[in-house]
């Protein structure tokens, strides 16, 4: 066991040296960009970093965009290995063909503000919550071996959906992804428990607490209360993860006693010789932390905000992001040694997801700006959709528009787009609007799973299954899977109650 540890402790000082000097290429990549930007804009002052109006923007705005999708989608399929060491650089190479049209359209001035805007605002508070909860739930090591079988793993599935609303579908996700593959690596068909694991635990188990998933929390700082997406999205979250479950449960039975129950009984590759128990209590605190950070920066507002090139960045949100910082810091300082050895920690996962979510928060801007220019924008067709002649809301096209853009764009600004268009109060939505208020929340929740890129968690469940060795749907693949077991749910869901 001492060697065991020994040599998956060698193996993540290895991916940690390979992992910065791959992320050297981000970071210096985004210096260059800001300098540049910086050097052609001649320093702008705030006002110059005015947000356009989207209504004077084309649609061909979010061919970068699309651009940044496609490559997502199609690069792992027909040059892997080309993907695998330079998928910073193409998107930061779409990032940078929105941004340099756009400065020679606009101003240097305009696309400065749009970059810090799509960094400060959403890009930096995203990746700081992501890496930290991914930290501290890495350190947390359930020591032991599990059997993988199907009440076990559907147990683990409704467990991981439960905990999602309360410490976030990342941290949920972070926390069990590992022990559930360690108790399934004496099986051979895996895949599905995984593609269950990221319907359930990282998604549609978020959804009862602004705390589950940030579209909720966007909706919590506008006004929402606390509570009322756990009143109101109650009964349609248990009935999407109870079909769920209970599909999962019959698909991994088949699997199960008719393949591998066999198998199962003598080729385990971690069999029972440690007792059960946790490593890395500590990380369970600061993990409260962690909540209790995200909480705050809902609840403290002293009025104080910063304005950084046209950015308005709320004193709350920017202690918040530091403490996290801290936080991470202090899990890696705290955490014992074992614990992350345990779990083969690396950095390869949340450093996927940097790279490729910078390109996606960069190049989504000019899409999210023509979407909030409502009937004026050049998408006005999806305005028209969700309303009908009267101009009332469509509950039904409001839970199917939010998510499927959701499932391709980010969900936390496509629920803030849909929340503005259906009038932006959060008072009125909680009270006379509440069935579209949560048509938008479902949507928003429930439809990320659809593709990889439709919720951050997506991917890094994605990238810690792959480097146990589980092949794992491609792009175009999962959505297979997704289109099959996850729309026809989707579609009794808005049926029954939207």
């Amino acid at each position: 066991m001492g060697r065991l540890r020994s040599r998956a402790a060698t193996s993540n000082n290895k991916d940690f040296k390979d992992m910065k000097q791959r992320a050297g290429w981000t970071g210096a990549g985004l210096a260059a960009v800001l300098t540049l930007m910086l050097t052609l804009a001649g320093w702008p002052q705030p006002a110059s970093a005015a947000m356009l109006d989207g209504a004077t923007l084309s649609a061909l705005w979010g061919l970068p965009f699309a651009g940044v999708l496609l490559s997502i989608a199609i690069f792992p399929l027909i040059a892997p290995a080309f993907w695998h060491y330079h998928f910073g650089k193409i998107a930061a190479a779409w990032a940078l063909v929105f941004l340099v049209p756009f400065a020679l359209s606009f101003g240097t001035g305009v696309a400065f503000g749009a970059l810090v805007h799509a960094l400060l605002e959403e890009y930096v508070p995203f990746i700081v919550l992501l890496t930290a909860l991914y930290t501290v739930a890495g350190g947390i090591c359930v020591r032991g071996n599990l059997h993988g079988t199907p009440r076990l793993n559907t147990a683990i599935l409704a467990l991981g959906t439960l905990l999602a609303s309360f410490m976030g579908t990342t941290g949920a996700a972070m926390l069990l992804i590992r022990p559930l593959l360690r108790a399934n690596d004496n099986r051979k068909h895996v895949v599905h428990v995984v593609v269950f694991f990221i319907f359930l635990v990282a998604n549609a188990g978020g959804s009862l607490s602004p705390l589950g998933d940030p579209p909720l929390f966007l909706g919590f700082l506008q006004g929402v209360g606390f509570f009322w997406t756990t009143t109101h999205l109650a009964l349609p979250m248990l009935f999407v993860c109870g079909v769920l479950l209970i599909g999962f449960y019959a698909l991994d039975s088949f699997y199960f006693h008719r393949r591998e129950e066999e198998r199962s009984r003598f080729l385990d590759p971690t069999p029972d010789t440690p007792p059960l128990g946790i490593d890395g209590k500590i990380n369970f605190v600061l993990l409260a932390a962690v909540v209790g950070l995200v909480l705050m920066s809902g609840l403290w507002s002293p009025g104080v905000v910063f304005d950084v090139f046209g950015t308005h960045v709320a004193l709350q949100n920017a202690v918040r992001d530091a403490a996290l910082i801290g936080v991470t810091l202090l899990s890696l300082v705290l955490t014992p040694r074992a614990a992350r050895a345990g779990n083969d920690f690396n950095w390869a996962p949340i450093e996927e997801v940097a790279k490729l979510f910078a390109g996606i928060f960069v190049t989504i801007a000019p899409v999210i700006m023509i979407l909030r220019a409502g009937e004026a924008g050049a998408f006005a067709g999806i305005v028209h959709l969700v309303h009908d002649a009267s101009g009332q809301p469509h509950d039904l096209m409001y839970f199917w528009a939010t998510g499927l853009l959701s499932s391709f764009l980010d969900n936390a600004p496509t629920y803030l787009v849909f929340f503005n268009l259906a009038g932006g109060d959060a008072q009125t939505l909680m009270t006379a609007g509440a069935t579209t208020l949560a048509a938008i929340s479902a949507g928003a929740v429930f439809m990320g799973a659809n593709t990889y890129i439709g919720n951050a968690p997506n991917f890094m469940v994605k990238a810690i299954a792959e480097s146990r060795g589980v092949r794992m749907p491609s792009f175009f693949a999962y959505l297979g899977w997704s289109a099959t077991i996850l729309l026809p749910v989707f579609f009794v869901t808005g049926w029954l109650f939207f």
